[in-house]
């Protein structure tokens, strides 16, 4: 099988890199599209994915981005003429690649897990073949979307399956000059150019205050943002792309305006708090209730403390990136997750990670 993977934020990297994985494992041929934006080629670079750099991110405002869109979709198409054909496209949320995919007749997968981006779902739930989504998220929700019946939907958090092979690695203290002993806190800035999160966000910028000075590590989405950060001084701002997943696992506190951090800490069994301030997702709802993420109301909730890390490892979920796998794939394969069992045929579906256990 020869499959199409784009990706087009910081992410998707991360998402859909045991994804690639797992596919090239069992001999299928995957080419990787990326878009230049926040650090998603930097990140690329990082985790050894060859990749053709296609497009850049046109801003926030809407006609930008459907600028964008028509002009990115038009080149992956051309890309894709040279390079097909292609049996499946997969993309996180990106319009992108399901519009150039439409246009290619190449079934195609969306996955996301917050399902109030309604300009952005309008386009991708309606063109893709399978729309892969996290079960918490009621199916009606996927109603003004169209997707319900394209809706295939598995266990978890996304971060517990791309995370399930992950170990912290201490090389991120020395590099960034971090003392352990001390409490550290990763702060995520608000992505202030996405349409999801419109607001002003006062209450982030009185907790970046609050935590200055201290061991605080922030990282920015865009130059602007970094731009900024360094005029008004007083935090430890990465200058290239970072094992940040590790420098969660190592932290005390988390602060995001974003949520694929968010859940990371939450992955990683370390205390987050969320300042996100656009309609929350069934995924950030359900973490709240049970205590797992927690909304930050002032700045004096961010107390930066050491924590016992010791029953971290003990708290963690590690869920089987094929599983993820043979969702995204199946307008091709057929498969369907259904209450824990597969549906289809079972002979066919791809081993699973040595030691791990069949759901």
């Amino acid at each position: 099988m020869r499959v199409w993977i784009d990706l087009t934020n910081s992410p998707h990297v991360l998402v859909l890199r045991p994804v690639i994985e797992v596919l090239r494992a069992d001999g299928h041929e995957v080419h990787v599209t990326a878009r230049d934006f926040a650090q998603t080629l930097a990140l690329c670079d990082r985790f050894g994915i060859a990749h053709t750099a296609i497009g850049h991110h046109r801003g926030g405002r809407l006609a930008a981005k459907g600028l964008g869109l028509a002009s990115r979709s038009g080149a992956l198409v051309r890309w894709a003429r040279r390079r097909g054909p292609f049996d499946l496209a997969i993309g996180h949320g990106s319009n992108d690649i399901t519009v150039a995919a439409a246009l290619l007749r190449i079934p195609c997968t969306t996955t996301f897990d917050y399902e109030w981006a309604t300009v952005q779902h309008n386009v991708n739930c309606r063109l893709a073949q399978a729309v892969v989504v996290p079960d918490i998220i009621p199916p009606e929700r996927f109603d003004r979307y169209g997707a319900r019946r394209k809706l295939h939907p598995y266990a978890g958090l996304k971060e517990e399956y791309y995370l399930a092979d992950f170990e912290p690695d201490p090389a991120i203290l020395r590099s960034l000059g971090l003392d352990p002993s001390e409490p550290i806190a990763v702060v995520r800035t608000p992505p202030v150019v996405s349409l999801y999160h419109r607001f002003e966000n006062d209450l982030f910028g009185a907790t970046l205050d609050r935590l200055r000075g201290a061991q605080t590590v922030v990282l920015p989405r865009t130059p602007e943002q970094r731009s900024q950060l360094d005029a008004a001084g007083g935090f430890i701002v990465p200058e290239r792309a970072i094992d940040a997943q590790s420098l969660i696992a190592y932290a005390d506190l988390v602060i995001s305006a974003g949520g694929t951090m968010n859940r990371e800490a939450v992955a990683l069994a370390t205390p987050v708090y969320t300042v996100f301030e656009g309609r929350l997702g069934a995924v950030d709802e359900a973490l709240i209730a049970a205590g797992r993420l927690r909304r930050l109301t002032s700045p004096d909730d961010a107390t930066l403390a050491k924590r016992d890390r010791t029953a971290a490892g003990d708290e963690r979920i590690r869920r089987d990136p094929r599983d993820f796998t043979a969702l995204l794939t199946s307008p091709v394969t057929g498969w369907r997750a259904t209450a824990g069992r597969w549906a289809g045929d079972e002979r066919s579906r791809p081993p699973l990670t040595p030691g791990a256990k069949e759901p």
